[in-house]
């Protein structure tokens, strides 16, 4: 599997066997609670407890006695949301960056005094089942991920785990409903709410300022191993969308029911499209052996100069890959501009790097 230019391949096999650290207070997992206790289960004006809160995911639904104190993420990006709704992971799940506590530039503020989380590494095997117990957690979310039944089973056996929803395809769940998902089960629906609502006002007004991107098509994709185009379940692509653009016909059906695959030369047509973001460790030599290809140097969207390219490397290439509550308001500040150069109708017009 490959996510951006790390491959977190989460395979099945983990050595659950060795955990012994099962608590009747940590335990959590599948739930048969009715619906009305569901219902009765979120936060309300009065003042009330939240809790217990019953969440929903792949592999059924998840009771959270007690707001949780010690919250670890297995999600992948999924620590931006819990701090964004005011609370402070014991650990994270490092993805990309290489930041302190897995803890990126357009976050760091929500630290406050807090020390930073300690980080777990994703080493493609799935997550680190012994460090995340060492670390006692009374919460473990991995909303943004694809954790396998096996996985889930080992990690519920010291924790509550929410793991990703059904009805997305692993990696795939919209940024919105990955924070409104973490804070139902941190208790916190009203803040998440209102956190999805400010990020989405700064995309509306994105796309308000720039009407010309309406019903312009646009897609993602990345030089790994080939072409490597994302599907409309992944972040990137939500966020083209939510800003006005279209996805190109017939792109689900190429890429099937992952985040994204990769293309053969013969279909390079889905590329060609009026704007084309194109996410590269490295912008120049990456672009230059792009415009060697046979297949793809002749796209009009070459030719007429309307690739967008964003180094993956940088603070801006990981605040587009984690596409979080977050993140997204570093990133549009940052792309708008190079997606209207690209689709103003003039060739001459270069599409430029952002100064950060």
């Amino acid at each position: 599997m490959f996510r951006s230019r790390r491959a977190p391949r989460l395979a099945a096999a983990f050595a659950s066997a060795t955990l012994l650290l099962a608590t009747a207070t940590a335990c959590g997992g599948d739930d048969p609670a009715s619906d009305s206790s569901k219902a009765g289960a979120e936060a309300n004006s009065s003042g009330e407890s939240a809790f217990p809160v019953s969440v929903d995911h792949k592999y059924g639904r998840t009771t959270i006695k007690s707001e949780p104190q010690r919250i670890v993420t297995v999600g992948l990006t999924d620590q931006d949301a819990v701090l964004a709704l005011g609370k402070v992971p014991v650990g994270t799940t490092e993805w990309l960056g290489g930041y302190k506590g897995a803890v990126a530039p357009w976050a760091e503020d929500r630290l406050g005094s807090a020390e930073a989380p300690t980080v777990l590494k994703d080493t493609g095997t799935g997550p680190q089942v012994e460090k995340i117990a060492a670390l006692k957690p009374d919460l473990i979310l991995a909303v943004y991920g694809g954790l396998t039944k096996e996985q889930y089973e080992s990690l519920s056996k010291f924790a509550p785990v929410v793991a990703q929803p059904k009805k997305y395809n692993d990696y795939g769940v919209p940024w919105q409903e990955q924070t409104e998902t973490i804070g139902k089960a941190l208790g916190r629906s009203d803040e998440a709410l209102k956190a999805v609502e400010e990020t989405e006002a700064t995309i509306a007004e994105a796309r308000k300022e720039h009407p010309e991107f309406k019903g312009r098509s646009a897609v993602m994709a990345t030089p790994y191993e080939g072409m490597f185009v994302f599907g409309s379940q992944d972040p990137r692509s939500h966020l083209l969308t939510d800003l006005g653009f279209t996805l190109p016909a017939g792109l689900d059906k190429v890429i099937g029911d992952q985040f994204g695959a990769n293309i053969s030369k013969e279909r390079t047509d889905l590329l060609d499209q009026d704007a084309l973001v194109w996410q590269v460790t490295d912008v120049k030599k990456d672009a230059d052996k792009l415009h060697k290809d046979a297949s793809y140097k002749d796209l009009n969207v070459v030719k007429e100069g309307r690739e967008v390219y964003v180094s993956e490397t940088s603070d801006y290439g990981n605040a587009l890959s984690m596409g979080t509550v977050l993140s997204l308001r570093y990133v549009v500040e940052r792309l708008v501009p190079q997606l209207a150069a690209a689709v103003d109708g003039r060739t001459g017009t270069k599409v430029e790097q952002p100064a950060s």
